[in-house]
């Protein structure tokens, strides 16, 4: 059975309407202004959230982005969770399962402690990650900075440029 065969007798009763491409652009404010809406949520002032996002964004650590902006390390990494940045749990899968064990008091802390190896920074941190969910909308918010070919993103591949083959160099 060909095509042809296949699409014999069918017939279009009806016009498909182009609705175009739905899009809103949320560019006009600033980062800081986007931020304020979750404001109460941040363990820190929108501005300083603005700073260690766009920071972060550019490839620096966590430590960095909290130099920046003026907050403690610890802060720095809630307020990137809270925004919906991946990878700021500092334990792996099975050190996080062990966090989960101990807040549902099947472990004590100490054995939960001894058992993922954290120190009690990275304990805390896990604690908190495992007991707060990011804030509802903010990814959507912060995409633009954190997406390929965001400000951020040019800005660090502007940085490591003379680093990178060009196509041509591979002949």
């Amino acid at each position: 059975m060909t095509l042809s065969d296949i699409a014999a007798g069918l017939e279009v009763t009806a016009e498909q309407r182009d609705h175009g491409v739905a899009m809103v652009d949320d560019t006009d404010a600033d980062l800081t202004e986007r931020l304020a809406s979750f404001a109460e949520s941040l363990p820190c002032e929108p501005a300083a959230a603005a700073t260690i996002l766009e920071t972060h964004a550019t490839g620096r650590s966590v430590g960095e982005s909290a130099r920046s902006a003026g907050v403690a390390p610890v802060t720095a990494a809630k307020t990137l969770y809270l925004l919906g940045v991946e990878g700021v749990n500092p334990l792996g899968p099975t050190a996080r399962r062990v966090v989960r064990d101990w807040l549902d008091a099947e472990l004590s802390r100490a054995d939960a402690l001894a058992l993922t190896g954290a120190t009690e920074t990275e304990f805390a941190l896990a604690t908190y990650v495992e007991t707060h969910e990011p804030c509802a909308g903010a990814r959507e918010t912060v995409d633009g900075v954190l997406a390929p070919g965001g400000d951020a993103s040019v800005a660090k591949r502007d940085l490591l440029a003379e680093t990178m083959d060009d196509a041509l160099d591979l002949r």
